[in-house]
């Protein structure tokens, strides 16, 4: 499991189950409100409350009814090797019942929460059920080479089979000692390159730890053949290898980032001190490195650093023109990483701040995330997401503050969240994230660790977007945005570009239309495109979009007052073309595109070439409605 669980209590006879489950398990306790005394997060809906932790990828366990959480979860169920573990706990805690997520953790977390509660758990899984073990699901430590033939291997095994398990390290795979013996099913376990197929499972244990290096902008090719050369003249399975390891200074390198990814293992970094420490175990060191990059050796010091004190240097420094690399062996399996990861900075757009409208990848980002950054209102929207998170609140105005220490804090190797309303890249801060990285170093810019992590961008729902789906479809053709706030943008520059856009004739969304202190532009605006539309020309105001306190609008355009709009309304200024619709539940604002054109010059088309004269008929053209393309146009004869 890559998350805390959340333990959800919705009733008080549930609560003091729910606060065992959670102490066990180091998790927190989300809790329905009016229904449980103490939570450290309280909630309205449990449906709403629990399919949004479980589209972010939280591992959800409810002290409740399992219908509760089946009902929750299941219009969004799709990837069984993805999906989180989802477990249900009866109120008196006497039985578990992992529902979703066997395999990534539901069937080991029930376990345990039996264990705490002295009760049943509710395991159906075939293979936990028939055989004790699930052969895609290896304990910590080792890897399966080839997972997609542990289902037919399994069902060979249910169907009355029995399985060789060989090996050199077969003696310390305790946890396939008691399947059935027999010849259906060759096990191997060992560190070696083994044969693989439906009928053949390789387990490898991760006793290896990869240290790496190169030259900046070595080609990832270069490397990933010095590494595949090293293994094979090593005789070690790629799926042994716990690890790659490195200096802190290539957390960007691409060689390095490409490998990782390629043997499908963390990367794991060490400061230059840290690799230092080691010289006295290297095979090579080299004064040419160390003044380089202040350690003796990169490679082999940093498959040390992660061995440990128990591991040993089994196949020393390698290197091509450009890379180099060194494997470090331990006697047990690695379980634990040492060293940090790269860091990475999510830049998230959260939408208008409901989660209905929150996409399923920021909020998975934001679960993930170490700390959450931004202007706290926006965080406070995520609710549940939040609780329990550190975080660093920012108010308005310090937006560069904002991204710079986010980018700080990433570049230490955290996993951080700059938390944006709406898009992060529409009018907040991931122009700003960026511009930080561009600029050269010193105060202006970042330090060189910041400019070293992973930038995340994930797109939300805009208030534009949120605005226009609320009126019906304003934006059915061309359209622009403008902010109207002065503060970064020079006036000349505003006036400019809205004469352009009235000129244009197109539909104008407006960002930032008036503040306490700024409220004449909003004015000149409707007086400059008063010059180039009617003075009827629909305008949308909408306000707090996406919460309770949401309010929309309609004026007309030479009606609209500067005094009904504040920093929490999009102004949304139709085209020429654009038209209400009166329609049952009220005025729909749209923009026609054209097609009513298009449709009138296909029929004339359709009349003047096909129908062959008055009385005529011919089949219709493809793609027209026959309700339209049927009738006989005025002139066609």
């Amino acid at each position: 499991m890559a998350m805390t669980p959340v333990v959800l209590a919705l009733s008080r006879s549930g609560e003091p189950t729910a606060h065992r489950v959670a102490k066990a398990l180091g998790a927190v306790v989300h809790g329905r409100k009016g229904r449980v005394d103490q939570a450290e997060v309280i909630f309205d809906d449990a449906l709403v409350h629990a399919r949004d932790l479980f589209l972010a990828g939280v591992p959800v366990i409810g002290v409740c009814a399992s219908g509760i959480l089946i009902r929750a979860v299941a219009p969004h169920l799709g990837d069984k090797w993805t999906e989180p573990p989802v477990v249900s706990v009866s109120d008196d805690g006497s039985v578990v019942v992992p529902l979703l997520g066997g395999h990534r953790g539901a069937n080991r977390l029930a376990k345990e929460i039996s264990a705490v509660l002295g009760s049943v758990a509710a395991v159906t899984t075939a293979g936990d059920v028939a055989l004790g073990v699930a052969l895609d699901a290896p304990p910590a430590g080792w890897r399966l080479a080839n997972p997609q033939d542990a289902k037919p291997a399994m069902a060979a095994l249910l169907s009355g089979g029995g399985a060789r398990v060989t090996g050199s390290d077969a003696a310390t795979a305790g946890w396939l000692v008691d399947l059935p013996k027999g010849d259906d099913l060759n096990i191997t376990c060992g560190a070696e390159p083994a044969e693989t197929g439906p009928h053949a499972l390789h387990f490898a244990p991760q006793r290896f730890a990869l240290g790496v290096g190169c030259a900046r902008n070595c080609a990832p090719e270069e490397l990933k053949a010095l590494v595949d050369e090293a293994l094979r003249e090593a005789g070690i399975s790629r799926f042994a290898i716990h690890s790659v390891n490195t200096i802190a200074l290539k957390a960007d390198e691409p060689a390095i980032l490409a490998l990782a990814r390629d043997l499908g293992v963390p990367l794991r970094l060490f400061e230059a001190e840290v690799l230092e420490a080691e010289t006295s175990r290297l095979a090579n060191p080299s004064e040419v490195v160390f003044a380089e990059v202040g350690a003796h050796g990169v490679s082999e010091a940093a498959a040390l650093a992660q061995a440990g004190a128990e591991g040993a240097l089994s196949h020393p420094k390698r290197k091509t023109a450009n890379a180099t690399c060194a494997i470090a062996e331990t006697q047990a399996p690695m379980t634990e990483l040492r060293g940090r990861p790269r860091g990475r900075l999510s830049v998230v757009g959260i939408g208008p701040g409901q989660s209905a409208w929150r996409t399923p990848e920021v909020s998975r980002l934001v679960a993930e995330a170490e700390e959450l950054v931004g202007y706290g209102l926006y965080i406070d929207l995520l609710g549940p997401l939040a609780a329990g998170k550190p975080r660093a609140d920012f108010p308005l105005g310090g937006e560069e503050a904002r991204c710079r220490y986010a980018l700080e804090e990433a570049g230490r190797g955290k996993n951080v969240a700059l938390v944006c309303s709406g898009d992060a890249g529409i009018y907040a801060m991931g122009a700003l994230v960026f511009e930080l990285l561009d600029r050269p170093g010193g105060e202006m810019g970042v330090s060189d660790a910041a400019r070293r992590v992973e930038v995340v961008c994930s797109p939300g729902v805009s208030a534009l977007q949120g605005a226009a789906a609320r009126a019906g479809a304003p934006l059915g053709h061309d359209f622009c945005t403008i902010s109207l706030s002065d503060l970064l943008t020079p006036r000349d520059d505003i006036l400019r570009r809205l004469k352009t856009a009235a000129e244009g004739d197109f539909v104008i969304a407006f960002y930032n239309p008036v503040s306490k202190t700024r409220r004449t532009l909003l004015a000149e605006a409707r007086e400059i495109l008063l010059e180039h539309r009617p003075a009827d020309t629909p305008v949308m105001l909408a306000s707090n979009l996406g919460r309770p306190e949401e309010y929309v609008r309609y004026r007309r355009l030479d009606e609209l007052e500067v005094d009904e709009v504040d920093m929490l309304t999009v102004v949304l200024v139709g085209s020429s073309n654009t038209r209400l619709a009166r329609l049952g539940e009220g005025p729909r604002m749209f923009t026609p595109r054209g097609y009513a054109r298009r449709i009138d010059g296909d029929l004339r088309h359709v009349g003047n070439r096909h129908l062959g004269g008055e009385g005529g008929s011919a089949p219709a053209p493809a793609g027209l409605p026959r309700s339209i393309s049927g009738q006989k146009k005025e002139g066609a004869a």
